[in-house]
């Protein structure tokens, strides 16, 4: 059975109807990974925590796989510009690709494909995989079969990053060659159950998320709401770093009572929670440098409250060089940049993006 697309705008771009059964087919060969006939054992087996088994050491072996014609499409300069896009490796869209080629097709071999997965699933964290599994069932017809990857620099000889993206989902590996950025550069992520979710987003896997910032609100007292509540709602690829000096919308986190900012504090735990332990401890120094969640701001936006039931779908927080916007209607589009100081240049994260 083909798996069509639920039409979104705000997500539309040039894809094609996803054959699921492909998806099926192909899904499980990242189980085959630790088998003997595949060409790279050593990482395949590799006891979790050691060095093998870290993605930007299981990239250096997929990009000495590669031919020298698969390098010439998915591989690229650290520095690489592109003509519409700018330096590709730290452009970030809703919904784009970074290489045309798709990761279970048939550009890749079974090794490749399968040393892509682990490096996907190195990045996010082991309670997290089944969920952005789930995430990528809904929006893309399953893992695999929409997304596609680039390498940017030389794997194992300096800078080097490794970027998926796809339909909902920019994701990097950097090994920390991106200096004073989180993430290894602005990262995505979303998930549309339906193109127009009901209220309560049933079965959206980051809408706790927002229940989570919601409860920081309900301990809002009437005038902290006011403050808080803002308008108009930025468009959602807004996500440049404003600096120190900044008036940023919402209510100032140095402005609430101590339980109400550890609270906050709480959320910010559950955003980074999808995320490999490493990326987390990043965001959350980069933010520290800045002055912490002390020098941020908290917003919640009347439009787009879907149902009109004031639980906010849409919401933010921001600092000097920290912007985390959450969009949630009509479905979640998250937006993610963070850096260690706000002269960091994130290119892209307010250029041109897919309609």
């Amino acid at each position: 059975m083909a798996h069509t697309r639920t039409n979104c705008p705000d997500c539309a771009s040039d894809f094609e109807t996803i054959d699921r059964r492909h998806f099926l087919k192909t899904a499980g060969v990242a189980v085959a990974a630790g088998s003997a006939s595949l060409a790279f054992p050593n990482w395949a087996v590799a006891k979790e925590g050691s060095i093998a088994s870290k993605p930007e050491s299981i990239v250096k072996t997929l990009y000495d796989s590669l031919k020298e014609e698969q390098r010439k499409k998915v591989c690229f300069d650290w520095d690489h510009m592109d003509k519409t896009r700018g330096l590709l490796r730290t452009y970030v869209a809703n919904n784009w690709n970074i290489t045309p080629e798709e990761i279970n097709g048939e550009f890749y071999t079974k090794d490749q494909q399968a040393m892509i997965r682990e490096v996907f699933k190195g990045i996010i964290h082991p309670d997290w995989v089944r969920r952005i599994d789930k995430q990528l069932e809904d929006d893309a017809g399953g893992y695999g079969n929409d997304q596609s990857i680039a390498i940017f620099g030389q794997p194992g000889s300096g800078k080097f990053e490794f970027v998926m993206t796809g339909r909902h989902m920019t994701i990097r590996c950097d090994g920390d060659s991106a200096d004073h950025v989180a993430f290894g550069g602005p990262i995505f992520y979303g998930h549309a159950v339906q193109g127009n979710e009901e209220p309560t987003h049933p079965g959206n896997v980051f809408w706790p998320q927002a229940q989570a910032a919601n409860k920081v609100f309900e301990m809002l007292d009437s005038k902290q709401r006011e403050q808080a509540l803002s308008s108009p709602r930025p468009t959602e690829q807004k996500v440049g770093f404003q600096g120190p000096d900044a008036k940023l919308p919402g209510i100032r986190v140095a402005d609430m009572s101590s339980d109400q900012r550890d609270e906050l504090k709480s959320v910010l735990n559950k955003l980074v929670e999808p995320y490999r332990q490493p990326d987390r401890d990043e965001a959350m120094t980069c933010l520290k440098s800045q002055g912490g969640l002390e020098k941020c701001s908290l917003a919640f936006y009347k439009e787009g409250d879907l149902g009109n039931d004031k639980v906010w779908d849409c919401w933010r927080i921001e600092g000097p060089a920290f912007v985390w916007y959450f969009r949630g209607a009509p479905h979640v589009h998250v937006w993610v940049n963070i850096a260690s100081d706000p002269s960091v240049k994130t290119n892209s994260v307010e250029g041109q993006y897919p309609a």
